[in-house]
């Protein structure tokens, strides 16, 4: 994993701004909430959240994933599979400074070796791997199918993801949605109409990126600017994230906002209309779940 001599992994120094940001939101976040909340906590730069890892995944969304992984396996998140992280009982206890998260790291990075042994390949390091597969071992944000689906998105050509992004709004209740990506035309990909009912109707122009790194705010201006006096709405889409700022860019008062789809939410989407995806249900039982119950 990261190195642990010194003060620890990098990592380590999220863990205690992860479980406050939680607090701070009720308990509970999207995944999204939580970085936003501990990026501006922390004051974490633009250029730090837009760094990428040797892997084109954002480093601080990373550590911030390995922060969560190591947080649920010592009980102070749960490990719900629905892309919300919350507080345990436990969590809601507990407050940790860098101490306390340096001991808490080293007491589930002890229990965790042999596991971790077991996922390195030969001539991998560590380092290689906690850069390359956080999310796919937290599990919980990233399940097989999302990281399979997500691979297969990034690797469509750039005509190819436009036409997908069209399919998707469709199945989305879009209408009339015409792909343009005509080059010189502000980075819009297209349009279409959503209908409120029958009175009331928006038109909407898209953006699709395929990106791997985070969206900043410079994209949502020079979108915002290239939607002006062209549609009612905007909407980009990435099969990345997006930075603090970039988020309340879309938002910014005085301003027409803009819709922000971001990889974990593009993902939701193909889950819940089973667009590329042949569902399959299976259950285990959390006994845990039921010991409030037993008592």
């Amino acid at each position: 994993m990261a190195k642990t001599h010194g003060k620890g992994p990098r990592f380590v120094r999220y863990f205690g701004p992860v479980v406050e940001a939680l607090k701070e939101l009720g308990g509970s976040g999207s995944p999204d909430e939580v970085r936003a909340v501990v990026a501006s906590r922390l004051a974490i730069s633009e250029q730090e959240q837009s760094e990428q890892l040797s892997s084109g995944s954002s480093r601080f969304d990373n550590q911030v994933a390995w922060a969560r992984f190591y947080l649920t396996r010592a009980g102070l998140l749960d490990s719900s599979r629905r892309g919300i992280w919350s507080l345990t009982e436990k969590g809601r206890a507990t407050t940790l400074s860098h101490t306390a998260a340096l001991q808490l790291f080293k007491e589930v990075h002890q229990a965790f070796s042999v596991e971790w042994r077991a996922r390195l390949k030969p001539g991998e390091s560590s380092e290689t791997l906690e850069e390359s597969s956080a999310e796919a071992v937290v599990g919980a944000q990233a399940p097989d199918h999302r990281e399979q689906l997500l691979t297969i998105l990034k690797g469509l050509p750039a005509a190819g993801f436009e036409r997908l992004c069209q399919r998707l709004l469709r199945e989305s209740g879009f209408q009339n949605v015409t792909v343009t990506g005509r080059s010189g035309d502000g980075g819009l990909d297209g349009n279409g109409v959503v209908e409120v009912n029958p009175f009331v109707s928006f038109r909407v122009l898209f953006q699709c990126k395929r990106y791997s790194g985070a969206v900043a705010p410079a994209h949502v201006r020079d979108f915002r600017g290239a939607m002006a006096g062209r549609a009612d709405k905007g909407i980009i889409l990435t099969t990345g994230t997006f930075t603090a700022e970039a988020r309340r860019e879309a938002v910014r008062d005085g301003v027409p906002p803009i819709e922000l789809v971001d990889g974990e939410k593009f993902l939701d989407m193909f889950e819940k209309l089973e667009l590329g995806l042949k569902p399959r249900v299976a259950f285990e039982i959390d006994d845990g779940f039921f010991d409030a119950f037993r008592k």
